[in-house]
């Protein structure tokens, strides 16, 4: 396995290379995940019930994002046509705002945005675009999770069930009987991606776990159990139907999931591995055992495609082109922020 100092590595480029709202919503969650395991949702998120007050200026992650959230908007960042992505950036913009309350404002016009403004699929599903309905599996990593956590902050149970019943509405949409997810289900005019892409698959899972960790950490885990219970049931599909799809003489899982034509790549192979040790963690007794050795086994591939001098894994797939046969070689944001948070998974699953 390789070095914490070689992961600071990989880290360091992720901040490096990222460019939009998404991709500082997930290196933030990699910074806090891997530098301050404590406050994050895996561990204490909530002492005495209620986000802590801390100093940003101690926190990397939240010095970090801390230029890169708007608070003159009713979205916490140019989400570039999309609804979801600037959510990724509302749990460190609550965190925040326990000491500045531009950022705790900020982030309630962003959850009210969601709720309330942005368009919904026929379901009730609120889509990641803008402008039309449309739900891509993207979206389940960055409002959910966020939703959540704003449900903690605003001691709001029925929110916090919101949170876990948009992840099965979207389910609803996009799942197959498989369990894993097709990307992107759109109206005719618009984007489709209705086939298993790896990285959507891991989005959704990783956010998912995520909301579901939210929900027992919380004072309100009694009253969340069928909800919970939902989402484990999701969050098992998409990983059994990874490993089921896990046949890439790489050991990487390939971009779409079930095409051989595809090359393996690192982003979603480093995510979906994640989730297994997170899972692993909070239910121990379904995801332990070949879980765990399937997510080490991938873990030790994903690491053998590190370059450590400049800390950049490939191949990736190209994170604004998912279409696009070139292996991406100069660096993935949110592919290497996955690697980071899968390596935090990991050692706090040998922790616990």
């Amino acid at each position: 396995m390789v070095s914490p100092q070689v992961i600071s590595t990989v880290l360091a480029k992720a901040i490096e290379v990222a460019t939009h709202s998404w991709e500082y919503g997930t290196v933030t969650e990699a910074l806090l995940e891997w530098n301050n395991s404590s406050l994050s949702i895996w561990n204490n998120p909530f002492p005495s019930g209620q986000i802590p007050t801390l100093d940003v200026d101690d926190v990397q992650a939240l010095e970090y994002v801390k230029s890169h959230i708007d608070t003159g908007s009713d979205t916490l960042a140019n989400g570039d046509g999309a609804a979801g992505d600037p959510a990724s950036l509302g749990i460190p913009a609550l965190i925040i705002g326990q000491s500045n309350q531009a950022y705790s404002s900020a982030a309630a016009r962003q959850a009210d945005h969601l709720l309330n403004v942005v368009p919904r699929w026929s379901n009730g599903a609120i889509s990641q675009r803008e402008a039309y309905p449309e739900p891509w599996a993207d979206f389940i990593y960055m409002a959910p999770p966020f939703l959540a956590y704003y449900a903690i902050s605003t001691s709001d149970v029925e929110l916090l069930k919101e949170a876990a019943n948009q992840c099965k509405l979207y389910s609803d949409i996009l799942q197959t009987d498989s369990g894993l997810w097709l990307h992107i289900v759109g109206s005719e005019d618009h984007t489709n991606d209705r086939a298993l892409w790896s990285t959507g698959n891991a989005w959704a899972v990783a956010g998912m776990s995520r909301v579901l960790a939210t929900m027992r950490k919380s004072g309100y885990n009694g009253e969340t159990g069928d909800e919970q219970s939902t989402l484990i049931d999701l969050i098992k599909g998409i990983i059994d139907g990874a490993r089921s799809q896990d046949v890439d003489n790489s050991g990487l899982l390939r971009n779409y999931l079930n095409d051989s034509s595809w090359f393996g790549e690192i982003s979603g192979t480093s995510l979906i591995a994640s989730a297994v040790f997170r899972m692993a963690v909070l239910e121990p007794e379904i995801f332990g055992g070949a879980y765990i050795d399937w997510a080490v086994r991938k873990m030790n591939v994903v690491d053998s495609k590190i370059d450590e001098g400049s800390g950049i894994l490939s191949p990736a797939i190209n994170p604004l082109d998912w279409h696009d046969r070139t292996p991406f070689t100069s660096g993935s944001p949110e592919g290497q922020s996955f690697v980071v948070l899968l390596h935090a998974a990991y050692r706090d699953w040998k922790g616990a």
